[in-house]
Formats: structure tokens, sequence, C-alpha cells
């Protein structure tokens, strides 16, 4: 800023001789100072998208309450662009039948398959067409910090209510790395942190949670180890959503989390709601943990992305290296579905068994 000022003040004593025009002897403009205009030089001026600016108005305290967070599916088109009709139409469901949240870009909307281009505009057409409905949560962590910073930042800018945040995986850290990593990002705005020791390679200990909870914008963590685990942070006022769906009922119920982030709500989202919003119902559980069992057969998204490619709600796309599941699994499905009530799914088609030549792979997009 010194050298800025400094330049200012240099254009603001400058004297700037206009031409004089030929014949003009009484041109009374030949002393005029050209000035640089004032609104262009803004004192105590803040580059945009600064992790200690406030970037929207949602506190971290009307994250904590949300009780059905669906991790939403991103559908394609043949060419493997985003279908962003079909997206739509996922997330109004989503909104008609109760969801509160959705992950945007997360491990069930394949964020790991996005460029960071499309990862954002995802966030941010997400929150133009729905952010008044429904809380908008980007992932927007990486396992380097340098990009989950830049992410959230992006993110936070184009509008994002919530960032969720992944400890960083694969090549992984030490304790205090994961406390410095996630002191980062948590400066930005309200924030999750994702716990899923089976993809990450590393368990997020209490220790570290307990040290960064200090901060106001931690809203909670989305926990996949266990009751166990649940009840030690709800105990010690720090809120959790489950991140296992066959066990969130009894985690919202019996251990104290505040919910769930879904990948089966993408599906049922009514029943899911249910499950969360009307006390103990352990038939309705049981009803639902076949689906659930199902679902989880083969790495998420792959279900998923079956399911509702079945349901037809979604084009038969896949962005390799998901493939669907194989036809004995998906004639279960149809079966799973008239089970629990064709009513209680997404979508108005009839549920079918594609065949093997229905589903079209992308491997460059």
């Amino acid at each position: 800023m010194v050298a800025l000022k400094s330049y200012y003040v240099g254009l603001r004593d400058s004297a700037f001789q206009f031409p004089r025009p030929s014949g003009a002897d009484n041109y009374k403009r030949r002393n005029t100072k050209w000035r640089s205009p004032r609104a262009a030089i803004i004192p105590n001026f803040h580059l945009p998208m600064r992790s200690f600016e406030v970037k929207n108005r949602t506190s971290a305290e009307e994250i904590k309450v949300l009780r059905l967070i669906t991790a939403i599916k991103t559908p394609y088109l043949p060419d493997g662009r985003f279908d962003l009709e079909a997206y739509d139409a996922l997330v109004n469901m989503q909104i008609e039948q109760g969801a509160e949240g959705v992950i945007v870009g997360g491990t069930t909307g394949e964020g790991q398959l996005m460029s960071w281009d499309e990862h954002i505009m995802l966030i941010g057409h997400t929150v133009n067409c729905f952010g008044g409905s429904i809380k908008v949560i980007g992932n927007t962590g990486s396992n380097s910090t340098r990009e989950a910073i830049h992410a959230t930042e992006q993110g936070f800018a184009v509008g994002m209510h919530a960032a969720l945040h992944i400890n960083p995986y694969y090549g992984k850290t030490s304790l205090e790395g994961l406390v410095s990593h996630f002191e980062s990002v948590l400066p930005m705005g309200p924030t999750i942190v994702y716990n899923v020791p089976s993809r990450t390679g590393q368990d997020i200990p209490p220790h570290v949670i307990h040290t960064v909870a200090q901060s106001p914008n931690l809203a909670g963590i989305k926990e996949c180890v266990g009751h166990d685990r649940v009840e030690q942070y709800t105990k010690n006022g720090v809120v959790v959503w489950s991140g296992n769906d066959d066990q969130c009922h009894d985690s919202r119920w019996g251990h104290g989390a505040t919910g769930v982030i879904s990948v089966t709500s993408n599906l049922v989202p009514g029943l899911m709601r249910e499950l969360m919003f009307g006390g103990k119902n352990p038939s309705l559980n049981a009803k639902l943990l076949p689906l659930i069992e199902w679902l989880f057969h083969e790495p998420n998204p792959i279900g998923i992305n079956t399911a509702l490619a079945q349901l037809g709600v979604v084009r038969p796309v896949f962005r390799l290296p998901y493939v669907p599941l194989p036809l004995t699994k998906r004639v279960e499905f149809v079966k799973l579905v008239k089970e629990i009530g064709r009513e209680n799914f997404v979508g108005e088609k009839n549920v079918q068994v594609l065949n093997d030549d229905d589903f079209i792979l992308i491997d460059r997009y």
C-alpha cells in the first residue's frame, strides 16, 4: 500500500500539458492538471478473497442445527460434461422432500473427478439456483493445504454457506500438521471436518478436533469411525453428523448425533428425513438397511450412480474409473425398490433393469 499511495501522490502532483489547438491563443486549459479518479484509490484497501474477511452471512450456528444433509450426486451428459438440468431436478427433489443441506462435489458428487474450475462452477451454480432454499456446503478440501485454501476462498466468494474439509490423504501428515492444516482454512467461514479413515488412510483423533474446536467457525465433524467416537464428541459439546448411513439412526437417537450426511437420501430423501426427525424408528431403519447395504456393496458412488440411472432420473453415464454394478445387483435393486415402495424414491419413471450396453463410460472429458 505504501507503493500505491506514493504512486497516487506522484500522479496528483504531476502537471500534464494538454496539446494546444491550432489558432486557439486563448486556450484556457493550458495549465490544467490531470487527476486520477479518486474512486480507484481506496484507503486501507484489502485484496479480494482473503482468509480473514467475512464472505457470507451464514454462521456456524446455522450449520450446526442441520439434521439431514444430502451428499448430492453429480449427473453427466454423454460427452462427460455436467448435466445441469438433471442436477437441478435432483436438488429440487431434495428440497421438496425436506433435506436441509447439500454437499456439492463430495465423494458422492465425484469432486475427486472434477477440475477445480468445474468444482467451483457447480458450487456457484447451486448457490445461485437454490441457496435461498437449502444450505450449500462445498467440498473444498484437499491433501494440499495450498489447494484447500485457494478452493475455499473461491467457494466462499461464490456464496457457499459452509465448507467441507477432509484431512490430507495419501501423503498424510503428523498430528501437528493436521492441526495446522485445519487452522489454515477455518478462519474463512463455517466448516465441517470430515473423518473417513477408510479413504484417507489416517484417522483424525479427538485431540485434533478438540484443538481446532476453539475456532468459532468449526460447525462440527462428519464422523465415520462409529458410535463410540460420536458419543465421545457429543458429550463434550462437539456437533457430529454420522457419515455412515447404516449407523445414522442409532447415532442420532442413541449417541447424540445431530443428524446425517447421507448418500441414501439421494434416493429416498423423505424416508431419511423421517429417520432423522421423527424419533426412534427401528422398523423404518430395518426397512432401509437392505437398500443401504446394496448401495455400499462396492465403493461409493458406484451404487448410487447405478441406482439413479435405473430410476431414470439421470443418464447412465459414468466417468471412469467408476463403472456400474453388475447385472445381478441391478436386478436386486429393482426388487428393493418394489419392497420399499416406488413412491418413496425420487423420480416418476418406472424402475428398470439396465443392460450393460445402456451405460456410457467416459475416460476423457
